[in-house]
């Protein structure tokens, strides 16, 4: 038998499993060895890609259901809460603003008065994905429609290939810190971090006014790496005549594209009102999503826009959080923070919150998948924090902002995975290595920045 990647991590996650039972692990209980192996087959079976994430978080699933490690209500707690009912809305929501056109007449509108040179190109791909993170509240649709527009910009610089793969993944690259800065600018993970808090509920405006300046700072940081790094090989000259020309062919605004306009413009003051009217942003994320698709006030989502929810994005989502909340009852998260995290804790905040974000994205080099790491790292990190006293806001965010910001393999971050590929973002894993290694220094700055945001609000 040939041995694949695919093939020597489902054999290397089940050896895993098998030690971890076999083990005397001291002050784990039986059903948190258990855990425990099961988590560690599952995040090695995620970072090698045994199989399609949601299969192989099913299993997880299947597994902890059917040894009884939790009652299903702790299993499947993201159902019971508006998580990933906000996934749903955000999918939905994200289909109609691509097929309606209207993201694309933004992004051509922009490029028309903004767009001239290289050094445009990149901080226009930044702004736009900063605007459009809100109304399409998902990264991905968003960076590929994003790419299809540049893809006429490239065409009319007839810009040479290289230059070509340089602007490529600097759009899904951009979808990474960009996406931090509001709460529905990833509407898979942001609201997953918003449940690992459990000392005050996190609104739209309050994730606002905690983690978008860091990201802001993150994003420039990124962006500025991105100037240094991936400079074009001759001037750029664009054919305006040619952006027009496929401004033109999207014709008038339809009642479609103005109806969508309507209803991502109600979600937007909803969300930033959430804190006043005391509506959960995941509810109202849907409820908008459902009301596009009824008669006289929507008809702009039809019944094949649920095909554009993935059913294995949330079932791997539910094992994602699933892995926190099993670990916790099973006692998995505490001995994990007792046998691996430092005995004592630095009490200076920032050297505390450099090494927290060093030892997360250590664990993030291997595990590889954001949410899975979350699911580790930051409950087991948390028990040792909350005994010092640290409001877990700063913490949780702290290791979000590594982790989230962090990759030097393309299988690090998802955004920049589903970019790679010629039919794609055009790049390789070689533009993926240049920029991942040097991006460590805007991460560690950014916490650092973060830590001093953080003191004037008080949080810490």
């Amino acid at each position: 038998m040939t041995f694949t990647k695919q093939k020597s991590g489902f054999l290397i996650g089940i050896i895993i499993f098998v030690l971890v039972l076999l083990l005397p692990l001291d002050g784990l209980s039986r059903e948190g060895q258990i855990c425990l192996g099961l988590t560690l087959m599952t995040v090695v079976w995620w970072a090698a890609q045994v199989a399609q994430s949601g299969y192989v978080g099913g299993f997880y699933l299947v597994s902890v259901c059917l040894l009884k490690l939790a009652d299903t209500k702790v299993v499947f707690a993201g159902w019971t809460t508006s998580t990933l009912w906000l996934v749903i809305g955000a999918y939905m929501i994200a289909a109609a603003v691509k097929k309606s056109g209207l993201g694309e007449r933004i992004s051509y509108a922009y490029i028309l008065k903004f767009v001239s040179s290289w050094k445009s190109i990149i901080i226009g791909i930044f702004v736009l994905t900063f605007i459009l993170s809100l109304f399409i509240p998902h990264p991905w649709p968003r960076a590929f429609l994003i790419m299809s527009v540049m893809s006429v910009v490239i065409k009319a610089a007839n810009m040479p290939k290289e230059d070509a793969v340089k602007v490529g993944f600097t759009v899904f690259a951009a979808s990474v810190p960009v996406s931090l800065i509001f709460l529905t600018g990833d509407s898979v993970i942001n609201p997953l971090v918003v449940t690992y808090c459990t000392t005050e509920s996190i609104n739209f405006v309050r994730w606002f006014q905690i983690m978008g300046p860091p990201a802001l700072f993150l994003s420039i940081t990124t962006m500025l790496l991105i100037l240094i790094l991936f400079k074009p090989s001759k001037e750029v000259a664009v054919n305006f005549d040619e952006v027009r020309t496929a401004q033109s062919a999207l014709g008038k605004m339809t009642e479609k594209e103005k109806r969508t306009l309507i209803w991502i413009l109600i979600a937007i003051g909803l969300w930033l009102t959430n804190g006043i009217t005391g509506l959960d942003v995941g509810w109202v994320t849907l409820a908008v999503a459902m009301c596009m698709a009824l008669p006289v006030i929507g008809n702009v989502l039809t019944v094949k826009e649920w095909g554009d929810v993935p059913v294995h994005v949330l079932v791997f989502l539910t094992s994602a959080i699933a892995i926190g909340k099993v670990g916790a009852v099973t006692g998995m998260n505490e001995w994990l923070a007792a046998t691996l995290l430092p005995k004592t804790m630095p009490g200076n905040i920032l050297v505390l919150s450099l090494m927290i974000a060093a030892i997360a994205i250590l664990i993030h080099m291997f595990m590889g998948s954001v949410i899975a790491v979350m699911g580790v790292a930051i409950p087991a990190i948390l028990v040792c924090t909350n005994a010092l006293g640290i409001n877990e806001l700063a913490v949780i965010f702290v290791i979000y902002l590594a982790i989230s910001g962090h990759y030097i393999l393309p299988f690090h971050h998802l955004n920049i995975l589903v970019g790679q590929g010629e039919e794609n973002g055009m790049y390789t894993q070689k533009e993926t290595v240049k920029m991942g290694v040097p991006l460590l220094i805007p991460i560690f700055l950014t916490v650092a920045f973060a830590v001093a945001w953080f003191a004037v609000l008080g949080v810490i």
